[in-house]
């Protein structure tokens, strides 16, 4: 690392990383349950971005995180009426999780949120891990057709608990690169959380260098390249791409599990049943025009199963499926060759709801 990017400034909470060039800089830390990592190119724009990402994602938090008994969603939970007046920024990241809804025909669904709670995943994730879940309950999903939004007025069945993980880091995402990439005069940057990526201004030459894995612990395009080459590698360490423009967001069921009523659960729930999906497809990368549009396609072919490739290709989206025994597939041009560009379409696929809010009455 440069004696410059070294030096610099950063949040609190923010570690700097050394990825082997000075021509970026690159913090991480822990945030939304997962890990946030910003890339910012020329390096000295770190500081700042790194600022107003900290703005975006606390924000975020505020509204819409289900493990918090402040945020403004806990609190419509609570709540006994079933009508409510949010802020704006809630009821987008609402409007963002009924398109997805409407445009997988329900493959991801945000009134998921009490079958989750009934599976054990109640609290933030780092809490199941340390403990055991309980005997598994059943609970009902009402479905997202039984969810109102009119602008900012909310209608939600009685007892109905929302959950935004189909595109609320996505969302997160696409509103920290491009409120950071707003404020800089030149350059770019790469927001990631948790493996869901947006990027927005320029990007280096070549575009950004992004790692697809479905490895527990995340790792850099540099180690991923070099644990490939080891002699005696028995796992692939997933593949290198670069991301001029867009996003890419990456669905899995290897990197949240916990045990319940003696079974090994995941997160990606298949609201058809209420219980973790079965598919073929361990985990699912999709490129798109933004990141909250990748991560509700990523989720929607992991729940897909069978069907995933075909409705991938008919959206035209590229796109890398895994299968449970490491199989690897590729659909509508991403590239099979490490460090080959994945060309993201430049309009998005969810259609726009009223007012472009993609909110049905």
């Amino acid at each position: 690392m440069d004696t410059v990017t070294r030096r610099l400034p950063v949040g609190v909470g923010w570690t700097l990383l050394d990825i082997g060039t000075a021509t970026v800089g690159v913090a991480e830390r822990d945030a939304l349950g997962t890990s946030a990592r910003v890339v910012a190119w020329p390096p000295y724009n770190l500081a700042r971005v790194l600022a107003i990402v900290d703005t975006e994602l606390a924000r975020l938090d505020e509204q819409a995180s289900r493990f918090r008994a402040d945020s403004e969603i806990s609190a419509v939970h609570r709540s006994a009426r079933t009508a409510h007046i949010l802020s704006e920024g809630l009821a987008e990241a609402i409007a963002v999780a009924l398109t997805a809804a409407r445009w997988t025909g329900g493959l991801v669904d945000p009134t998921v949120g009490g079958a989750l709670s009934a599976l054990g995943y109640d609290r933030d994730f780092a809490a199941i891990r340390q403990g055991r879940a309980g005997p598994l309950a059943s609970a009902c999903i009402p479905g997202w057709e039984s969810v109102r939004l009119d602008g900012r007025r909310l209608r939600l069945p009685a007892g109905s608990r929302l959950d935004l993980g189909a595109t609320a880091k996505g969302l997160g995402s696409d509103r920290a690169a491009s409120a950071a990439a707003a404020a800089m005069t030149v350059g770019g940057v790469l927001v990631s959380l948790g493996g869901d990526i947006a990027v927005a201004g320029e990007s280096p030459s070549g575009g950004w260098p992004v790692l697809v894995t479905d490895e527990p612990e995340p790792l850099s395009p540099a180690d991923a390249r070099s644990r490939r080459s080891a002699p005696g590698s028995q796992r692939p360490a997933g593949q290198v791409v670069r991301l001029a423009a867009g996003a890419l967001a990456t669905s899995s069921i290897t990197c949240r599990q916990w045990r319940g009523g003696g079974q090994l659960l995941h997160h990606i729930v298949d609201p058809r049943t209420g219980r973790p999906t079965e598919g073929p497809w361990r985990t699912v990368s999709v490129a798109a025009a933004n990141c909250a549009e990748a991560n509700a396609a990523s989720t929607a072919a992991v729940v897909a199963g069978d069907q995933a490739p075909a409705w991938l290709a008919e959206q035209g989206l590229p796109a890398r499926l895994v299968a449970r025994d490491g199989t690897v597939r590729f659909v509508s041009g991403w590239p099979e060759a490490d460090d080959g560009l994945v060309e993201a379409p430049a309009t998005c696929r969810m259609p726009a709801g009223p007012r472009g809010r993609g909110a049905p009455r």
